[in-house]
């Protein structure tokens, strides 16, 4: 014998002034769609139907009210950085840098900056991938002595290197055709 479920049903009015039990579902024959009740809201839920939901969802269809709420709400404080000037490549122990903030930064990197074509890459060209001897992209140390922040990347008398821009070879560069530079981020 076949087992028939049958639930609570009744007018979209009817359905409107009823509070069903908690994981209740009712049967609303007016809007031919099912309600779900928690014991509290007078009315239920009703849950949408496919043949009645949009077929695509258009973002330009949010009004600007609710970006502005949800942006304002879940901002993150706005990101401070500092960008030293461009200093000449040495190939001495270390290159060292001295910022104007008195913490230690949430990241730091450095930056080389193409003086004179070499490696495939004009004058004012920036790159953050290069390497120094058999190390490729070395990290930045930072440090806070004597109330200034000091970025330092070690060189340990290493020659510079770049990927060569058009074919991605490593490339050694020539220390005066380029200089350094350091940003820090707090």
């Amino acid at each position: 014998m076949t087992r028939i479920l049958q639930v609570r049903r009744g007018s979209c009015t009817q359905n409107d002034n009823f509070t069903g039990l908690a994981g209740e579902i009712t049967f609303d024959t007016t809007n031919k769609t099912l309600r779900v009740h928690d014991g509290e809201t007078l009315g239920g839920f009703a849950l949408a139907r496919a043949d009645t939901a949009p077929s695509a969802f258009d973002i330009n269809s949010i009004s600007s009210d609710f970006w502005t709420a949800l942006f304002s709400t879940y901002q993150t404080n706005s990101i401070q950085s500092e960008t030293s000037t461009p200093q000449s490549l040495t190939s001495t122990p270390y290159i060292d840098c001295t910022m104007g903030y008195t913490q230690i930064p949430k990241t730091a990197e450095a930056i080389l900056v193409c003086q004179s074509p070499e490696a495939g890459y004009s004058i004012d060209d920036e790159v953050r991938a290069f390497g120094i001897g058999n190390y490729a992209c070395p990290h930045v140390n930072t440090y806070v002595s004597n109330g200034a922040l000091h970025v330092r990347l070690y060189v340990n008398e290493q020659t510079f290197w770049v990927f060569h821009k058009t074919d991605a070879t490593p490339t050694n560069i020539t220390n005066a055709k380029w200089k350094i530079k350091f940003t820090v981020c707090y």
